[in-house]
């Protein structure tokens, strides 16, 4: 499920293009490892069924199914869509070895995973930023060129 038609030869646009394209918030967190304050970003509280893409290339990176409450005022989900590549790197920007991880594709800062998820689910918390995702109904992925991804809600 990797390969998607809205990211296929996907090249990162310059530094210039993005800081035209994307908001303020969006560049500062996905460029320059930023994050939003708790209970602040678009869709900590949102509960719609959809996928949530990188901002910056469109790549598919999480579904509404493995959202949860987490209380902690940011996105959070138990696993990546299936067969996603993000990369995870060792952060100690607040004085303490933290999980980073960014999209595969664009390299953009997404948020921190973190070993307190629910157990049941693998036990992983991907706290992520609002403003590094954009969120794409269920009703509107086929049309947007993620139909690949309707069956993460076929039972």
């Amino acid at each position: 499920m990797t390969s998607n038609p809205v990211t296929s030869g996907f090249v990162k646009p310059s530094d210039e293009e993005l800081r035209e394209r994307l908001t303020p918030m969006q560049y500062r967190v996905t460029q320059h490892e930023g994050t939003e304050r708790a209970f602040t970003g678009e869709y900590w509280d949102h509960d719609e069924p959809g996928i949530y893409v990188d901002v910056v290339s469109g790549e598919p990176l999480f579904s509404s199914l493995d959202k949860y409450d987490a209380g902690c005022g940011w996105p959070s989900f138990t696993r990546p869509i299936p067969n996603v590549a993000l990369t995870e790197n060792t952060d100690y920007k607040i004085g303490y070895a933290r999980t980073e991880v960014r999209s595969g594709l664009a390299d953009s800062h997404l948020g921190h995973v973190f070993p307190d998820g629910p157990q049941e689910h693998g036990g992983l918390r991907y706290c992520i930023n609002s403003a590094a995702l954009r969120f794409v109904p269920l009703e509107q992925m086929e049309a947007q060129g993620y139909g690949a991804y309707l069956k993460l809600f076929r039972k």
